[in-house]
């Protein structure tokens, strides 16, 4: 039997509420990935030069996670989300997916953004993936999109 988990990071609430609502259309288990310090306001100001974001994103620091998901290796798909930080996933996703093997996973990919676009995204998280994966999926999630539209989309993947 297919098990899936939402596994995703949060800055401001807005992947958060994506992924409540995938988490609801798919039936899929919920993984809040939370850094060990939570970020402040003032630490993603990418506009600040000396802000946490760009010091750890410039520095390529791992970000320490709280807790880990149980039982990883019994999911077959895990939808993946984030806000998008300079054209890619932010650092402590890169942390996070150190952390398992992805061998035989189906990765569905899911952002949001004020503005950028997912084209790189896969592709600099692919240094981070151990095992053989298969990203499946991936959809930059607009402001406008409804929860049907995430139906729909969900529906496409298959």
């Amino acid at each position: 039997m297919s098990k899936t988990i939402v596994c995703y990071f949060s800055a401001e609430g807005s992947t958060e509420k994506v992924a409540a609502a995938l988490s609801k259309i798919t039936g899929a288990e919920l993984f809040e990935i939370k850094p060990v310090t939570p970020y402040t306001k003032a630490d993603i100001n990418w506009k600040n030069p000396l802000s946490r974001c760009n010091k750890e994103k410039i520095g390529k620091k791992d970000v320490p996670i709280e807790g880990k998901v149980e039982s990883f290796d019994e999911y077959d798909t895990i939808y993946l989300g984030f806000p998008i930080w300079y054209y890619g996933a932010p650092n402590i996703i890169n942390t996070f997916v150190k952390d398992y093997d992805w061998t035989g996973k189906k990765i569905v990919l899911f952002a949001t953004s004020g503005g950028s676009d997912l084209k790189k995204t896969a592709e600099k998280l692919a240094p981070y993936l151990k095992g053989e994966y298969t990203i499946i999926a991936q959809k930059l999630v607009k402001p406008s999109d409804t929860s049907a539209d995430l139906k729909e989309w969900v529906a496409s993947i298959g």
